[in-house]
């Protein structure tokens, strides 16, 4: 399960923040904060016998571009896009995700996981990263109910009104 639930990797996150340089340039008031959405990670040990990767990767994509989208709409934040090289940032470890965060120009790292552990429950643990000030500024353990696309689009609109509400 390496690489999954990037909660269990806020150790090395935190490490790599606190060696390496903050991004240039502070936030101007009133202006964006830039935030870069890192794709959530996912895990199924529900142990259902139908093969439903293509929902889920699916629902991911949704998940993910939800989020993006809810943090662009409501002003607060400028998304800036991740680009981890030659690899794909989804499941990417997260002193990789730092760097690429910093070279987009992003103050703030938003990462996550969703776990599946049977049908109707699921969880997910979201985190942001200030990069500039090498802190955890959000840090939640989310539960949902419901294996379906409704299910997952509420836990995004969920996730982006927090960050909407985060003190900066």
């Amino acid at each position: 399960m390496a690489g999954v639930l990037r909660a269990m990797w806020f150790t090395t996150l935190l490490a790599g923040l606190l060696v390496a340089p903050p991004p240039s340039g502070a936030r101007a008031a009133g202006a964006p904060a830039p935030i870069a959405v890192a794709d959530f990670d996912f895990v199924d040990t529900s142990g259902e016998a139908k093969d439903q990767n293509a929902e889920h990767e699916g629902r991911l994509r949704g998940l993910d571009d939800s989020i993006r989208a809810g943090l662009d709409k409501g002003g607060r934040y400028r998304v800036v896009s991740l680009d981890c090289g030659r690899s794909a940032c989804r499941g990417a470890d997260p002193a990789t995700l730092v760097d690429a965060a910093r070279r987009a120009g992003a103050r703030l790292l938003l990462l996550g996981g969703v776990h599946k552990t049977s049908t109707l429950l699921l969880s997910a643990k979201v985190q942001v990263l200030d990069i500039g000030s090498n802190t955890l500024v959000l840090d939640r353990f989310l539960s949902f109910r419901g294996d379906n696309d409704e299910a997952w689009r509420r836990m995004a609109l969920f996730v982006a009104r927090e960050l909407e509400e985060l003190p900066l």
